[in-house]
């Protein structure tokens, strides 16, 4: 694994984490809420685990933005997509599973100043960095890339995009789910490397 490309980007990631509890990207997030997110809806969730393993579990079916997210973004559900990722790739797989857990660590102790829908404080978007669905579509796409050429990056984009405009996600979630992918492609790529000298 190149350190003079690791390195870089885990600062981005690190430093991003930290401008975001510190709510130096409040404004940007805000301005997504208000501005970019026709299909949010400022409510609870559930089980935030449970949610990650069962895909659709508290799905929101009103709408055609709702509908196309869900469909969509499906691939990128953690089961389905460990199960794609691994079809593909072994060390991706293992990468995925790192960065997953990652992610995990990010949401529990990661906790950005509240955001707001009106007057209603958006509890979901407190503990929301990074964007699993974004690390995982990333490394979905790069895994069935030989297969679907073009069409995976495609997809991969799209579901950055309706995360966004469904409320899913702000702006500073899917870059560091973005970020938090590439290095572990990067992780994948040193696996691989690594498995071709043994």
């Amino acid at each position: 694994m190149s350190r003079s490309r690791v390195f870089p980007l885990a600062a981005a990631f690190a430093a991003l984490a930290a401008l975001v509890a510190a709510g130096a990207f409040s404004g940007l997030d805000q301005w997504s809420i208000d501005h970019l997110m026709p299909g949010a809806h400022a409510r609870e969730s559930g089980s935030r685990f449970l949610e990650g393993l069962v895909p659709l579990l508290h799905a929101h079916w009103d709408g055609a933005l709702g509908i196309a997210t869900n469909i969509v973004a499906l691939p990128a559900s953690l089961l389905l997509s460990v199960a794609l990722v691994a079809w593909r790739s072994r060390p991706l797989a293992v990468a995925l599973l790192a960065a997953v857990a990652v992610e995990i660590v990010c949401k529990e102790l990661l906790v950005r100043p509240a955001l707001h829908d009106g007057a209603l404080h958006i509890r979901a978007f407190d503990s929301s960095f990074p964007s699993g669905h974004a690390l995982r579509a990333v490394l979905v796409a790069a895994a069935l890339r030989p297969v679907l050429r073009g069409w995976a990056v495609a997809w991969a984009a799209a579901v950055i995009v309706l995360l966004e405009l469904a409320g899913w996600h702000t702006p500073t979630d899917l870059a560091g789910g973005v970020l938090l992918a590439l290095l572990a492609l990067l992780g994948a790529g040193a696996l691989r490397g690594r498995r071709l000298r043994a």
